[in-house]
């Protein structure tokens, strides 16, 4: 019976886990989405370059 509990234990921990790095990779995702638009942004308007 102690095992099953451990067992038991050990998947609800992994599920977390599993949502928590769904999380982040969704994150991590939105930023990327969101640096590039910045890029494009900042290529459009002509900043980052320098002047002579």
């Amino acid at each position: 019976m102690h095992l099953r509990l451990d067992a038991d234990v050990q998947k609800l921990e992994a599920e977390k886990l599993r949502k928590e790095k769904m999380k982040v990779e969704e994150d991590r995702d939105d930023l990327k989405e969101e640096y590039k638009k910045i890029q494009l942004s900042r290529k459009k308007a002509g900043l980052g370059k320098t002047s002579e």
